[in-house]
């Protein structure tokens, strides 16, 4: 009975043996199949000495080394640390069409030459010539240390962390555009000299700024800037013009340069406004133009203002219907001055005086443009139907509206 209770004993320590040897990969196995043979012995086969002095040969045997693979490079040590962090805080391409992450990108700086002096470092050494005069009345002054300021280094902490975040430079309110520091309404100067010709007082203002994207068989995605400029002299020309480039340098010099080669040169009436009311259309997007006396303003879209001031209409109204593209806006309105008639034009269509009432003169008629030929109808000549109270002129065509029809 005590055999039987030490058999299991022994048996069940063995047993703990095997199970605790360190796993080994399929690999080591295979390795070393062929040179160890692993022979677990019988007990029931064998004496119980046998048993008990096979059990302490294989504690004394020498065990396999255990070989775990490891690999002495990961992402933490291949890519350097701005990489790193870069890969925690920014954000994906679609993150940034969606508008996340717009503050990651900018680094809040500090000005470290704030106290800094020329010659004066750490080590306190006179230089002449440098931080002291080379001579000092008659006498040369030699370089020479002197001791070091203890206090030097603490105040210069002490000055940049009393900085604050670094911030950007304020634009000049005349400088800034229709919204903060964005480009749309901003000026970026004449357009360059071609040749011997100058832009001399012309001025380009952008209107719209944009990225755009075309997909291409070879380099896939491809982004571009793409500007929309209007250029004039503030005296009747003006011009307008689209381009596109990889850079923003690029676009600019495109965009305007192309504006100037494209200059239109508009009528104005008293070159303060246009010569009367007209409608335009350009897509779905219309626009009814009013003329308006001098003090008037500009009361209009903030696009069809900047038009304005690059030509020189100091006074006008524009109500706007439809889409609010800017490029249909600018068009329609290009196509409404071009298409405008003058007084002249229209007395002359009309073979009759054009006469002008004004609610600042009281509704007092004024003559403005005769026929130049000197012939005017008669009242018989003059059809019933004939529609002679016009405030609105559509597409270069007269309206048969009346002006009391178009109320800004």
């Amino acid at each position: 009975m005590a055999g039987s209770t030490r058999l299991c004993l022994l048996a069940k320590s063995f047993n703990l043996l095997s199970v605790s040897q360190p796993p080994l990969s399929h690999g080591i196995v295979r390795q070393y199949a062929t040179a160890v043979t692993f022979a677990r012995p019988s007990i029931a086969a064998v004496p119980l000495s046998a048993k008990g002095n096979s059990v302490s040969q294989r504690l004394n045997q020498p065990h396999l080394p255990q070989v775990q693979p490891a690999r002495s490079t990961s992402f933490f040590n291949k890519l350097p640390a701005d990489q790193l962090w870069k890969g925690v805080t920014s954000v994906s391409n679609a993150g940034k069409k969606r508008g996340r992450g717009k503050g990651v990108g900018k680094k809040m700086a500090k000005n470290l030459n704030r106290g800094q002096m020329i010659g004066v470092g750490r080590e306190n050494i006179v230089w002449p010539g440098l931080n002291a005069p080379i001579l000092r009345g008659k006498e040369l002054i030699q370089q020479q240390k002197l001791p070091q300021d203890t206090e030097r280094e603490a105040k210069l902490i002490k000055m940049r962390d009393t900085m604050g975040v670094f911030r950007p430079l304020r634009l000049d309110p005349l400088e800034r555009g229709w919204s903060g520091n964005k480009m749309p309404g901003r000026s970026i100067g004449p357009p360059d000299p071609i040749g011997e010709d100058s832009f001399d007082g012309f001025d380009t203002k952008v209107l719209e700024l944009k990225t755009v994207t075309h997909m291409s068989g070879i380099f896939g995605r491809k982004r571009r800037m793409s500007m929309f400029v209007v250029t004039g002299n503030g005296n009747g020309l003006g011009g307008f013009a689209l381009a596109k480039a990889n850079t923003m340098p690029a676009t600019m010099r495109k965009a305007k340069n192309r504006a100037g080669q494209k200059l239109i040169y508009i009528e104005r009436y008293n070159d303060h406004t246009v010569f009367h009311d007209f409608f335009s259309q350009f897509g779905y997007t219309k626009l009814f133009v009013k003329k308006k006396p001098e003090g008037y303003g500009l009361v209009c879209h903030r696009a069809i203002r900047t038009i304005c001031e690059v030509i020189g209409i100091k006074d006008i109204y524009v109500k706007v219907e439809g889409s609010t593209n800017i490029q249909n806006l600018t068009k329609a309105f290009f196509l409404g001055l071009i298409n405008q008639k003058t007084h002249q034009h229209l007395s002359e269509a009309k073979q009759l005086h054009l006469v002008e009432f004004r609610k600042e003169n009281l509704d007092f008629p004024r003559v403005v443009a005769s026929p130049q030929s000197g012939k005017v109808r008669d009242l018989e000549e003059i059809p019933k139907d004939e529609e002679l109270d016009f405030g609105l002129v559509s597409a270069g065509r007269i309206s048969l509206f009346p002006s009391s029809s178009f109320d800004g």
